[in-house]
């Protein structure tokens, strides 16, 4: 627990200076999310596991748990704080590298607004990323599972930002500076932070644009690739009950042959979302990941990680804290990247999902 202790003792000392300081009462809520689910994977791994470059929803012919977590969080005029455990299969993929105890962070943060009268706040400590439109809690995106592009990107994110908003709250600018590419704990060996910047622009309560940006080097010194990456996307809600979401992630990093050019890899994403009625929400996705070089998805195979993705689902809203989802998913990839039960490979995959989402 000696790693939590510094985010713990800022986030007490950021509580008992609004106290000292701000006008308006410091407000604490508590809060939390739990999402049982059930996959089925028609290749069905005989590990019970999905295919590797899949970090939520998992786990393969079980009921589990994606993730759950408790937070607490404080807010006054100066200060703010998150802290927040979590566990699930999520969790167990996704921070499998770092150690001990910072496994079931979900979220440890404190911020201090710098500006009496502007917008301006520096926050610290282990956050959400800044990079995509979906997150790990599900209830959160418009479907069921996530892209490939968000499972192979920060879910989260360590270090400290620096955030503005303009008084009339359409943009938004970030810059940060960070441990690593969803890292915690730093690279052992690696001796340089990592940066990036997010800009937000909402121009109206239906569209809303982002750019997003990664520099650095998910590597020790002595083997440092530097790495570029950049995520935009725009959410556009055309009609009280149809909207569309539209991304594309990019990335370039240094070759381990001096002499050769870079490796890029890139993914287009597509999203659109249909409310049916006020109970019952319709959702299709399609996707690509082209990653032929093996940077985030190394395969092995002749034309590297290639594949087209395709996924409808149903919500259905069972109480205001409530949602009941099932998912259809089906991977089509150039190579044969998937693996079946009796070991030989393949370039399909279909799943079949559902989750009970539950919140307070």
């Amino acid at each position: 627990m000696q790693h939590l202790f510094p985010l713990a003792l800022a986030l007490f000392l950021a509580t008992g200076a609004s106290a000292q300081t701000d006008t308006a009462a410091l407000h604490f809520s508590l809060s939390g999310y739990a999402e049982p689910y059930y996959g089925y994977d028609f290749n069905q791994p005989a590990d019970g596991n999905r295919p590797g470059f899949v970090y939520a929803h998992n786990r393969h012919h079980e009921f589990n748990v994606n993730i759950a977590f408790l937070r607490a969080s404080v807010q006054a005029q100066r200060v703010r704080g998150n802290f927040a455990l979590m566990a699930g299969t999520y969790a167990n993929a996704n921070l499998a590298a770092e150690p001990g105890t910072l496994k079931n962070v979900f979220e440890a943060n404190a911020g201090v607004k710098l500006s009496k009268n502007r917008d301006l706040w520096v926050d610290a400590g282990i956050f959400g990323s800044h990079i995509g439109f979906e997150s790990a809690v599900g209830k959160d995106c418009w479907t069921l599972t996530r892209s490939i592009l968000a499972d192979n990107s920060p879910y989260y994110e360590a270090g400290a930002k620096l955030t503005y908003a303009t008084p009339d709250g359409k943009w938004r600018f970030s810059a940060l500076a960070l441990n690593g590419w969803q890292r915690i704990r730093r690279v052992p060996g690696n001796s340089l932070l990592s940066g990036g910047w997010q800009i937000t622009y909402t121009p109206s309560d239906r569209v809303t644009l982002n750019s997003s940006s990664f520099f650095g080097t998910d590597q020790p010194d002595a083997t440092r690739l530097f790495r570029v990456f950049h995520n935009l996307y725009g959410i556009f809600q055309v009609t009280d009950h149809l909207g569309f979401i539209a991304g594309l992630d990019t990335g370039r990093e240094e070759n381990p042959n001096p002499d050769k050019d870079p490796n890029f890899w890139y993914s287009p994403v597509l999203i659109a979302r249909y409310a049916a009625g006020d109970d019952v929400t319709l959702a299709g996705r399609v996707e690509y990941y082209s990653d032929k070089n093996g940077v985030i998805l190394a395969t092995g195979t002749e034309h590297g990680f290639q594949t087209l993705g395709v996924s409808v689902n149903l919500d259905v809203q069972l109480h205001q804290n409530a949602v009941w989802r099932i998912e259809g998913k089906l991977f089509s990839s150039r190579d044969a990247v998937f693996e079946k039960n009796n070991g030989s490979a393949t370039t399909s995959n279909a799943v079949l999902t559902t989750a009970l989402a539950v919140w307070f």
